[in-house]
């Protein structure tokens, strides 16, 4: 299914380079520096069609960003912690697992954020949008959906629009829902929120285009964040699916991402006995 194949490996992971190279040397795969850029150019030019990434989400989603432009495949190995995006490593069943694996198609969220000095910052986003107090000071948001406004002011500690993919990630951890992957929806999370205090977020449909107008930056200051790309004292954020952009990861079949986001709502219940 796949006719060239590169593997890449966390760099402060120990056990992730020394599985990285036993792999090179059985299958001769092609050694991937993500932090190299004449590797990932000679990584698109010879038409690599598949990427190893063995080390934790963080890495996975390096790797997205890094091939934006040109997306390639990406099966995970987890050698970090969570690894919700990443598959169990099994040594004698690599190509084997390749060639079973599911395939889940993801579009990122374009965020375009106007800064203080009007000047415009774009960049993608496979998890989140979020935007965060600098300061001392609560938040004091606008929110427009389809430009309509829905709220006039949110006092928060922020705000974020998260996709299915990351929405077990930092929305889950704020109280946002967790969307099934192939639902045409994103979420709309607040962080903290002091006004409405009873406000508890909304879920989208994927094509909406929404719109932050921050009220009184110059005293309550934020920054909007896309995964790991900051932008500092913004003024208004746009955010929206990127159609344009599809990525595609690799899943083992019994540990799909539609299965990995079921299972995640029923964690802590697993095992529980009810009288």
């Amino acid at each position: 299914m796949f006719k060239k194949i590169a593997i890449i490996s966390a760099l402060n992971n120990s056990n992730a380079l020394i599985i990285k190279q036993d792999l090179i040397k059985k299958f001769n795969f092609f050694d991937l520096e993500i932090e190299n850029k004449n590797s990932i150019k000679q990584c698109c030019d010879d038409n690599v069609d598949l990427i190893i990434a063995i080390g934790g989400d963080g890495l996975m989603l390096r790797v997205l960003h890094a091939f934006e432009h040109f997306p390639i495949a990406i099966y995970g190995i987890n050698c970090g912690t969570v690894g919700f995006l990443m598959n169990s490593f099994d040594n004698g069943l690599i190509p084997e697992n390749i060639s079973k694996a599911n395939i889940a198609n993801i579009h990122p969220l374009r965020m375009i954020a106007i800064d203080c000095n009007e000047k415009k910052h774009s960049f993608i986003a496979i998890n989140e949008v979020a935007l965060l107090r600098q300061s001392n000071q609560a938040c004091k948001i606008g929110i427009e959906i389809n430009n309509q406004e829905r709220l006039s002011c949110l006092s928060a500690d922020g705000v974020m629009v998260a996709t299915p993919a990351g929405s077990t990630a930092y929305n889950l951890s704020a109280g946002g829902p967790i969307i099934p992957f192939g639902a045409e929806l994103m979420a709309l999370t607040p962080i903290s929120p002091f006004r409405p205090r009873k406000w508890n977020g909304a879920l989208l449909p994927s094509d909406s285009k929404v719109k932050f107008k921050i009220l009184d930056h110059q005293q309550r200051p934020i920054s909007a964040t896309a995964d790991s790309r900051e932008v500092r004292d913004v003024v208004s954020v746009e955010i929206y699916q990127e159609k344009n952009i599809l990525f595609k990861i690799l899943f083992d079949p019994n540990h799909s991402l539609e299965e990995r986001i079921i299972r995640e709502q029923f964690l802590n219940y697993t095992n529980s006995t009810f009288k």
